[in-house]
This record gives structure tokens, sequence and C-alpha cells, in this order.
């Protein structure tokens, strides 16, 4: 049997954590997948740090972060369509992260970053706090305020989707 190396222990306890965070960044789960490989890429390549589990876990997020800012960097030089509405089509659950995700990204890039990687990765203050060299006490200010500013874009969003499927429904019985 083989020994098993620290890269391949890093996979095996950050891959799902690692690939919910880029997934909630990048809105793609293709995507997410691919930026996860890159993130582990990227480790291979260098020696991983001996530290305590929260400083690894910071450190490998913080990788993780550098591959999505890149990503959004390369983006933003080649511009694709998006799409402005949501389709009326679509059921409440993808209208709900439809509006997530377009609430998301009104965000400033480090408040979000902040917020999925406490939300969607679990991690810690002190781990995000590694992970975007900040202060704990910066990261629960962050988040704080991601947090206030996503309730408000939500409930704004969401009372005209709640409307019109409730004019959808009530239509249909008339």
């Amino acid at each position: 049997m083989t020994p098993v190396s620290n890269a391949e222990k890093l996979v095996a306890l950050y891959q799902g954590r690692l690939h919910r965070y880029l997934g909630r960044a990048c809105g793609e789960t293709e995507l997410a997948r691919d930026l996860t490989q890159e993130v582990f890429l990227r480790v291979s390549r260098v020696a991983i740090p001996v530290a305590s589990e929260n400083q690894l876990a910071g450190w490998l997020f913080r990788i993780a972060r550098n591959v999505a800012l890149d990503h959004y960097r390369q983006r933003s030089r080649r511009p694709e369509e998006t799409l402005d509405g949501v389709d009326s089509a679509k059921g409440a659950s993808q209208e709900m992260t439809a509006a997530l995700n377009q609430a998301l990204s009104l965000l400033p890039h480090l408040d979000r970053d902040v917020f999925l990687l406490r939300e969607m990765s679990g991690l810690s203050y002190d781990e995000i706090a590694t992970a975007c060299e900040l202060t704990a006490d910066a990261v629960r200010n962050r988040i704080h305020r991601a947090r206030v500013q996503l309730r408000e874009v939500l409930a704004s969003s969401l009372t005209p989707l709640r409307t019109s499927r409730i004019r959808r429904t009530a239509s249909r019985y008339e």
C-alpha cells in the first residue's frame, strides 16, 4: 500500500468545501469543478506549509480565492453576453438562485468572498482572516455588512417575483 501524500490528504479533506465555495463564487458547477482542480494543481506545485489545521485551511482557501479572482479578471477582459432577466418558465428555486446570484454579484468582491467562505465553506473567522489577509474582527464586520446588504437586495428583488407568481397562479383559476 502506498503512503498518502499531504496533497492527497488536502484533497480528501477540502475538495467538497472548496467546490461549494467556488461554485457559489462563480455561479457555475462545471466551472467550479475546473477551478477546484486548478487550486489543487497549484497546491501540488508548492511545498505545503507545516501549520495548524486552521492556518492550513486559510492558506488553501487563499489559493482558492486567488484562483477565483484570476478567473474574474480574465472574464472581465473578454466579456460575454449575460441574461438580465429571470425566465418566467423557471421554478421558484431557480428564481431564488438567480436572485441570490445577482445579489451576491452586487457585493464588493472582498465582502462576497468573506461571506461565501463562511456560509458555503464553513470556515471559521480565523481561517477566513488568514485566507483574505484580514483580522478576525474585520471578517466579522464584513460578514455582517454582506448579510445586511443581501437581505436588503433580496427583499426588494423577490417581492416582484412573488407578486408575479401569485398573479400567474390566480390567472389559472379564473
